[in-house]
């Protein structure tokens, strides 16, 4: 879905170094590409191109050959050869890419991340890999007219441990091998898909996950140890899941049991998973439906957009394998049997405007690793940003490139700087050319959210799973609708939509900095129910609203009556004196969320509306606000 960093070079023939060689680098993974020669490489201003493609004649193939012989396209960055002493043994940078988005040049510049010239002028190599399935790792039907044998299980495995992953752990080794990389100063980053692969090595960190989902030591072809020093995912997923389905379970500043993402099954992204479907039918190779139950979207997709009963035994097959092989978060958590470690050191950066992979997929991660391992590296960085509906404004993304450098700098080339720490917040501001708010900054999560507003009300509403404005709906929807500040009339909707407005703020309002929490009684009749909630800002002034946070709640078809609690994904926004907050619950989202199978009424009563906000009640300057109503 999003553009990351590629390299472009104009290659001259030569061979790969031997481990240890002091001369100059001239050439890559020699004796490993796909017709035996070394990929070569070419001084270009401060740096070192070398790029292993393919342009269509076997002969000419210098694509990567993987560990089971699936051929990738790649680029190596490094730093100009030095004058005397030894050239290699530097710390590694691997960038992996997003979905759709394979790498095409030096310069091309990842939202909030050096370019790959830019790594490499500051000492660093840097790798990056087609991810198998795309562009010329077998993604492009000509891609695989040159090697179809090589390419028949070329397909996209949906960011698997066992296969992609495993692809960057084996091309590393290989340059480690080659004396090119220190096998203890590599650092990974990527975004969207490529950020999901980068938390899964943080999470492996010295360790490969096998085809039956057992693990043994990361080691080089030649028996070096490899360990991953830190990683920077960003825009990404720890639970691919609950990412795509969320069943609203998570909790904000909280540890979540381990399988609540998997029961119930959640409501589905609509409109998200049939874009990411989409990009790979048209950008990718997806294998022949029915031909790889391990790696089938085909079949998955189906299966899911089939909707409610997700009961059958192809659904929990399906879960399993997006679980226990493609999610980290379960990993880290030992939910299969493996043994739990301490992550890599973690620079983490989520949107709260992301509607595919909002803030809350780091933070379950960021909460379980401060409460098991304490001491460990980790920081949080959260904005309006990374995929529609984030704004991704370019001072933020300024912000957030020297961050990344410097944790890298720290844990990965082992230099004494100070790297960031703690937890930093940009709020959603509007319109688009305003400057976020912020930054706002903490030890802890928590920290962001001293204060709190609290709503109640007794009156009793019904929510009705045909009721709804879909026109609105569409106007908040990230693939067909707006960014962050698209704005819809304000006014109820009335019948079927539980509808709650908070008096409106006042003096200099107050900043939700954290998830909107709801607990209310429910009584729910009919199949399949669920709570599509959404918190608006109201402006009385134009009787428009903007989408603060949203959330998706499924309601436990055993147990799917009494007290509740749930809440939305993580906001940041200001209410400023005299808007509105008003909270919507409703039985349908419609085409952001799937609407149910199933035809239904909920009773909600009793409700309360907690918002986790920056202010502290009774502080110097706090505004009367900030209080219960």
């Amino acid at each position: 879905m999003r553009r990351i960093l590629g390299l472009t070079a104009v290659t001259i023939a030569s061979l790969a170094l031997p481990s240890g060689a002091s001369a100059a680098i001239t050439g890559v993974f020699g004796g490993q590409t796909m017709n035996g020669q070394p990929i070569p490489c070419e001084s270009s201003n401060t740096v070192r191109l070398c790029t292993g493609d393919v342009n269509g004649v076997a002969v000419t193939d210098l694509r990567l050959k993987s560990f089971d012989g699936t051929p990738l396209a790649l680029y190596v960055t490094l730093p100009s050869a030095p004058a005397s002493g030894t050239d290699g043994r530097y710390p590694l940078v691997v960038q992996s890419h997003g979905w759709g988005a394979p790498p095409s040049g030096p310069n091309d510049r990842q939202y909030g991340g050096p370019t790959a010239t830019e790594w490499a002028s500051k000492g660093y190599a840097v790798l990056q890999l087609t991810a198998r399935g795309w562009g010329n790792s077998c993604g492009k039907v000509a891609s695989r007219t040159v090697n179809p044998a090589a390419c028949a299980k070329g397909y996209i495995r949906l960011g698997d441990m066992r296969y992609e992953v495993r692809d960057v752990q084996n091309a590393v080794g290989l340059l480690v091998d080659a004396g090119i990389a220190d096998p203890k100063r590599v650092g990974v980053m990527g975004d969207s898909y490529g950020g999901g692969i980068s938390l899964d090595l943080a999470t492996l960190k010295d360790r490969v996950m096998q085809p039956n989902g057992s693990l043994k030591p990361w080691k080089s072809p030649r028996g070096t140890p490899v360990q991953i020093a830190a990683a920077a995912p960003w825009a990404s997923f720890s639970d691919l899941i609950y990412a795509l389905a969320p069943n609203g379970r998570t909790a904000d500043g909280q540890i979540t049991p381990q399988t609540t993402a998997l029961s119930p099954v959640g409501v589905q992204k609509s409109t998200i998973m049939g874009g990411l479907f989409g990009a790979g039918q048209v950008l990718g190779y997806y294998a022949p439906a029915g031909t790889d139950p391990s790696a089938d979207p085909i079949a998955w997709l189906a299966n899911v957009s089939a909707g409610e009963p997700y009961t059958t035994a192809k659904v929990q097959a399906m879960m399993r394998q997006i679980a226990q092989f493609r999610s980290s978060y379960y990993l880290l958590r030992g939910t299969y049997g493996t043994k739990r470690v301490a992550p890599a050191p973690l620079h983490l950066a989520n949107g709260f405007t992301d509607d595919i992979f909002p803030v809350d997929e780091n933070l379950r991660y960021y909460d379980y690793v401060r409460s098991k391992y304490p001491s460990n590296p980790i920081t949080l960085f959260a904005f309006d940003g990374g995929h529609p509906r984030g704004q991704n404004k370019a001072a933020d993304g300024a912000r957030l490139a020297p961050r990344v450098l410097a944790f890298f700098n720290r844990y990965v080339k082992r230099t004494k700087v100070r790297a960031p720490v703690g937890v930093t917040a940009l709020t959603q501001t509007c319109p688009i050319g305003a400057p976020s708010g912020g930054p706002y900054t903490a030890a802890t999560w928590a920290g962001l959210h001293p204060g709190k507003v609290t709503y109640s009300s007794t009156r009793a509403q019904t929510i009705i799973s045909t009721a709804g404005d879909t026109t609105i709906s569409g106007v908040f929807d990230p693939v067909i609708g707006g960014l962050a500040c698209t704005t819809a009339p304000a006014t109820d909707q009335g019948a079927g939509v539980a509808t709650y407005r908070l008096p409106a703020a006042t003096g200099s309002g107050y900043t939700l900095l954290g998830s909107p929490a709801i607990t209310a009684n429910l009584k729910a009749t009919g199949k399949y129910p669920y709570i599509a909630a959404r918190l608006l800002d109201v402006d009385p002034a134009t009787n428009t609203e903007t989408l603060v946070a949203r959330g998706l709640y499924r309601l436990d078809t055993k147990t799917p009556n009494g007290r509740k609690q749930f809440e939305l994904h993580p906001g940041a926004w200001r209410f400023v004196a005299g808007h509105v907050p008003k909270l919507e619950l409703l039985g349908q989202d419609s085409p952001y969320a799937r609407p149910s199978n199933g035809v239904f009424r909920i009773a909600v009563s009793n409700l309360q509306l907690r918002l986790p906000v920056h202010e502290v009640a009774g502080a110097r300057g706090t505004p009367p606000a900030v209080k219960k109503y």
